[in-house]
């Protein structure tokens, strides 16, 4: 490729790509010792601008492939670049593939053969949705579904449908959690599963689904974690719904999956007693301050003093809320070890958002005591307080992401 072309597709200059192209018409057509084009670089790096530019000197662009048999498509949804992947949808509907030889044709919007532009495999045979969800791109595999819904049943060379390989720490996911965040993969499955575009009942090569695979995971030496028992659970409530015309690999059952666990993992054990103690901590806060009413109470009447303003009945709701979901909080794990499978699937994520309610309500209820304490006169203190209460959920956003909404197990 030729070097200032180069430059231009990583740095994303349209101004010089098209300065190149007016000297040279045929630049783009140079590739790298990888066979990437200039199009493939920019779709990788993210470079909108530069990729149109490209499609519009040369729009056969658009289905070249590398060493690898990837076409920019593929490279965009690898790398998570939602602009990109945009592009190169809109432009796919008037350029596709022809037949085996790989060189577009002009096609109309929503033809088979613009279909075709979006199903296009690499030499793993992978489509763009299996490259995006194996990636755990979940905003890119949207975007796919939604321009061609039937890429959510292609197969690769293994047979295996998107749905087959985000299985979180399953075999590729786990390859790229090094570089992903570990809620990636997690999301696209959660999605796949959620969108009835795409279909459970798909046997891979070995004759399995994507719920005995999970199963298959279950019974080596590893222990599933939560992600992928609720994973499971979902699976099979589709399967009862929408594969009951189809054979598919016997279900296992929860005893059988708690049997083949060799045994508790310390590290849900620990979880399960800070949750229980954070709770319970929440719990006993919430009741004391219930007899502890901001304000005090009058004297003759034996009422709160500020039982009329708004402030002290959010107070009296908040801490009622506080308390009653870290009581909830508390009875469910007193039975985790009942059954910890079962107990994982359905009490912990109840557990978890119950107690985030919990922490929430607190802090409300933190804000508005402050502020029936504190004299009319001087307000300040409590608009610091109540900034700083209401700053506290952004901050553990800001921190943790969406991962603070999931179970850390």
């Amino acid at each position: 490729m030729d070097p200032a072309l180069h430059a231009a597709a990583v740095q994303g200059s349209v101004a010089s790509l098209r300065k190149l192209a007016a000297e040279r018409p045929d630049i783009l057509g140079s590739k790298t010792p990888q066979e990437n084009t200039a199009l493939h670089i920019a779709a990788e790096l993210g470079h909108a601008g530069f990729a149109e530019e490209a499609l519009h000197v040369d729009h056969k662009l658009l289905v070249s492939k590398n060493a690898d048999g990837d076409t920019p498509l593929h490279l965009a949804a690898r790398s998570g670049k939602v602009s990109v992947v945009e592009l190169l949808i809109a432009h796919s509907s008037t350029t596709a593939r022809d037949g085996q030889t790989g060189e577009p044709s002009p096609s109309t919007p929503g033809s088979a053969e613009a279909q075709g532009a979006l199903l296009m495999a690499n030499k793993a045979g992978d489509t763009p949705l299996h490259q995006a969800v194996q990636h755990g791109w979940s905003a890119v595999a949207l975007k796919l579904l939604d321009a061609e819904p039937s890429c959510g049943h292609a197969l690769d060379a293994k047979k295996q449908s998107p749905l087959h390989i985000c299985r979180p720490g399953g075999p590729r996911g786990r390859r790229e959690q090094d570089r992903q965040p570990s809620l990636g993969p997690r999301e696209s499955a959660l999605l796949l599963i959620k969108d009835r575009r795409v279909n459970p009942c798909i046997l891979n090569r070995e004759g399995q689904s994507a719920r005995s695979l999970i199963e298959k995971r279950g019974a080596s030496e590893e222990e599933m974690d939560t992600y992928e028992m609720y994973l499971w659970k979902k699976l099979k409530k589709h399967e009862a719904c929408r594969c009951q015309k189809q054979q598919l690999p016997p279900i296992a059952t929860y005893q059988s999956l708690r049997g083949r666990r060799a045994g508790h993992d310390e590290y849900f054990k620990h979880s399960v007693e800070t949750y229980t103690l954070v709770a319970t901590l929440i719990a006993t806060v919430s009741f004391a301050a219930t007899f502890t009413m901001p304000g005090g109470y009058s004297q003759t009447e034996g009422t709160a003093i500020h039982g009329h303003t708004a402030a002290f009945k959010i107070f009296v709701i908040s801490n009622t809320v506080a308390m009653c979901s870290s009581v909830v909080v508390v009875f469910c794990f007193i039975w985790a070890w009942r059954d910890p499978v079962k107990f994982k699937l359905d009490q912990l994520m109840w557990g978890h958002r119950l107690t985030i309610v919990a922490c929430l309500a607190m802090v409300v209820s933190l804000m508005t005591a402050v502020y029936i304490t504190v004299a009319p006169t001087a307000r300040w203190p409590a608009y610091v307080v109540i900034a700083i209460g209401a700053s506290t959920p952004a901050m553990v956003f800001l921190i943790l992401g969406k991962e603070a909404l999931y179970i850390p197990l």
